[in-house]
């Protein structure tokens, strides 16, 4: 039996948070998922949660209180943080946006889907890569 992996879902759209949850979830049922608004949010969070392992970080660029490339700084600058893969999530597919993303240090960068399946296909994808 494979161990339990924690997601943080970090996006202050509600609509955007359920599709992937709904996404992840079907691609991997055991997978905990701890839903956030912003940036600042999913930090507190997460210190709250020292014992706690995430498995991944899907971050929106676009939050209100500490947007995506402020929050990944952070979390690269703290050294309980630093090594939890972080993808970063943007309806815009600019390419200046996308190399700041990495700069920051995002792990990947992935366009926001627009459709049910783009969504669902999506969950399998980041099952696959960083939750198998």
């Amino acid at each position: 039996m494979k161990e339990p992996k924690t997601i943080y879902l970090a996006d202050d759209d509600q609509d955007d948070r359920f599709f992937l949850r709904q996404a992840i979830e079907a691609a991997d049922s055991s997978t905990e998922i701890i839903e956030v608004e912003n940036g600042l949010e999913l930090i507190s969070v997460m210190k709250k949660q020292p014992g706690l392992q995430a498995s991944l970080i899907l971050m929106d660029m676009n939050m209100p209180k500490m947007n995506g490339l402020e929050t990944i700084a952070a979390i690269r600058a703290d050294a309980e943080l630093s090594a939890v893969p972080v993808v970063m999530i943007s309806t815009s597919s600019n390419s200046s946006l996308i190399e700041m993303a990495y700069e920051a240090g995002a792990d990947s960068f992935i366009t926001k889907p627009s459709t049910f399946e783009e969504f669902n296909q999506l969950g399998i994808q980041l099952t696959e890569r960083f939750l198998s």
